[in-house]
């Protein structure tokens, strides 16, 4: 505007002046021409919104004109009205005779006022029905151009039958016999644009939009405020390029830049081409083929899938599934889930298809949440519910405050923990209770089931990568042809030094698969040695590193049972009983600190007397043993510090490690 307005300036100044102003004048023409272009390029969907409302905007009758070698008007819908905001008639197109209709809004507020802003009442929409009935009769295509906000709201229509009169023209049209094209030439408001839209084509001019509702109304429903409007216009898709992505316009119709009303008469040319198009292409069809196509159009609309997940962000704002309230769904409802998964698990074995765990582990959530109803019902009727929240307040409080549970508090838990059991088979719901921790149990099994055998697949993969690394089968094949070499056709026939190399391969081969399972979680304790394995060749080294191995094994198990949670309640009680007896304790503190001394001695002692502990020992002391009795106890050292001295050894140790821990 600035530019035009600079232009309009500098050709006025020319002429009062008499100077030749000319080069100045094709300047600010040429970047007027850019900055259309790039405004136009780049178009926003509220600024075609605008575009489309625009004052100078050819209207229906403006095109009708252009493209038409003769136009009659028909009046009228034969009950007594004839509403100017919709006009119909007879026109002719290279001689061929075809039935338009369409909404005309006015050039100005006197003409917008007699032709009602485009909105039609129910009479307008009567009136394209006769017409509709006319050119069916006659053989005529229709063909329709929309350019209204919207069907006229006031009391008077809604008592006329607005609603009645827009579905009575949606159903005629998808039943005329006649190919039918609708051009958006404006902005097509919701139904009352629908109400002669419904056609076998529908094209839009390249700054026309067509919306189920504005984008100030969008606006002020969804946000409270006409402000968002620019937002809504995006949300809604009501462009071209968007309904035409959508399938719901099928085709655009180029305008010049700075819009339709840039240039009125070179649009209508481009809507001619496109219409005559349009109807060449329809008019090849037999009228079965052209109802059917109709009705496609429209079928096609609003595709969707199933099965896809729902974008997080999206699933927050719809509605949740409404379950049923807890221990309202009946067993064998419960029975029949199970019952029913577990043979979807059966039918994917047997076609070796993998099974999506997510119906699994919703069943298995919903029985732990009916379980635990079910042990709050049994609770209150066995009238422990007011003391089950009392303890629960004070456990919660001593946790709150990092305290250490109290001896009392320890003592209700227990107490209550047991008067519970005894009194859970009594209950009214025990059997229902009972029930539902079987199917539980039995899912559980089930999951636990599946995730094993799937580890066990992917592990079994991992170790046949393993096997197949180039480099360890490049030193298999090298050691496989050492030994052809040497002619040797037994183990015992092995020299020294390639028996050395065979074990160490097969060491490296172990080690590359302990670390295949430990990166799944899985501790691999020892790889048992097989008797061609134990030879004169083992180190002293070896058997040290072995010993520190147990060594360290045993101080992490007492590491586990110092840092639990019953060991280290031990001990705080143990501590404030040391600070309540003060420095001359009684009898029965005494009594009490000594208990809890042993106690803590005894929980040690277990930890590190265990049966792995002890079997891990075991088989040390033997493979020990072997060794020095294979190698003719020639190595001294070793006897001596690894062999009888073993076990005394690691007894001192392992009262020093209780003490130390125990203190």
């Amino acid at each position: 505007m600035e530019l035009e307005k600079k232009i309009i300036d500098v050709r006025k100044m020319a002429n009062e002046t008499g100077l030749d102003f000319s080069e100045q004048i094709v300047l600010l023409e040429n970047k007027y021409q850019q900055a259309l272009k790039d405004l136009y390029t780049h178009l926003t969907p509220i600024q075609r919104v605008n575009i489309a409302r625009h004052p100078n905007r050819p209207t229906f009758l403006d095109h009708v004109f252009s493209i038409t070698d003769k136009f009659v008007e028909l009046h009228g819908d034969r009950a007594g009205y004839d509403d100017p905001a919709i006009v119909t008639g007879i026109g002719t197109i290279d001689g061929e005779r075809y039935m338009f209709m369409g909404h005309q809004k006015g050039r100005n507020t006197k003409e917008n006022i007699q032709r009602n802003f485009g909105m039609p009442t129910p009479h307008g929409y009567r009136k394209a029905l006769r017409m509709m009935y006319y050119a069916d009769h006659h053989g005529f295509p229709i063909i329709t151009f929309i350019d209204t906000p919207g069907a006229y709201a006031d009391l008077k229509s809604e008592e006329l039958g607005q609603g009645e009169a827009i579905a009575h023209n949606l159903r005629t049209m998808f039943g005329l016999k006649v190919p039918i094209v609708s051009i958006v030439i404006g902005e097509g408001g919701s139904g009352g644009a629908l109400a002669i839209g419904c056609a076998n084509k529908l094209l839009m001019l390249e700054n026309a939009v067509f919306y189920v509702a504005s984008p100030e109304a969008c606006a002020a429903i969804l946000w409270k405020s006409a402000k968002a409007s620019p937002k809504a216009a995006e949300k809604l898709k009501i462009t071209g390029t968007e309904l035409c992505k959508l399938q719901i316009a099928d085709g655009i119709i180029p305008e010049p830049l700075g819009g339709a009303h840039a240039d009125p008469s070179w649009t209508s040319q481009q809507i001619k081409i496109a219409v005559v198009e349009a109807m060449n292409e329809l008019k090849k069809m037999d009228t079965q083929e052209l109802l059917k196509h109709r009705m496609l159009k429209f079928r096609k609309i609003g595709g969707f899938q199933e099965g896809i997940p729902v974008d997080p962000k999206r699933k927050v704002n719809m509605k949740m599934k409404e379950e049923p309230p807890l221990g309202m769904i009946s067993e064998a409802e419960l029975e029949s889930e199970v019952e029913k998964l577990k043979q979807k698990i059966v039918s994917a074995k047997e076609s070796s298809t993998e099974v999506s765990d997510n119906g699994l582990d919703e069943l298995i959530e919903k029985l732990k949440k009916e379980v635990d109803h079910e042990y709050s019902e049994a609770i209150k009727a066995m009238g422990l519910e007011k003391r089950m929240s009392t303890i629960r307040e004070e456990f919660v409080k001593a946790k709150q405050q990092e305290q250490p549970l109290h001896p009392i508090l320890m003592d209700k838990i227990d107490k209550l923990k047991k008067e519970f059991s005894e009194g859970l088979p009594g209950a009214p719901n025990y059997e229902s209770l009972k029930s539902k921790l079987d199917m539980l149990n039995e899912l559980s099994k089930v999951k636990n089931t599946e995730k094993v055998a799937s580890q066990k697949e992917e592990i079994n993969r991992k170790l046949k990568e393993v096997l197949e690394r180039p480099d360890l089968k490049e030193k298999v094949e090298a050691l496989n042809a050492e030994i052809e070499d040497s002619g040797a056709t037994s183990p015992e026939d092995v020299d020294q030094g390639l028996m050395e190399k065979i074990i160490n391969l097969k060491k490296e081969i172990h080690m590359e698969m302990a670390n295949v399972l430990e990166s799944f979680g899985l501790h691999v304790e020892a790889i048992k040695p097989t008797s061609s394995d134990i030879s004169p060749q083992t180190s002293d080294s070896e058997f040290s590193a072995k010993l520190g191995n147990l060594n360290k094994e045993i101080n992490k198990k007492i590491e586990e049972v110092v840092q639990s949670t019953d060991l280290k309640n031990m001990m705080e009680m143990l501590k404030m009983e040391i600070v309540n007896a003060g420095k001359a304790p009684d009898q029965s503190s005494k009594s009490k600190i000594d208990a809890l001394q042993q106690q803590i001695k005894q929980r040690l002692f277990e930890a590190i007397n265990s049966t792995e502990i002890r079997k891990k020992h075991e088989e040390l002391t033997a493979e020990i043993s072997e060794f020095v009795e294979s190698s003719g106890g020639s190595n001294g050292s070793l006897k001596n510090s690894s062999g009888d001295e073993s076990p005394k050894h690691e007894e001192s140790r392992v009262g020093a490690n209780v003490g130390g821990n125990g203190n």
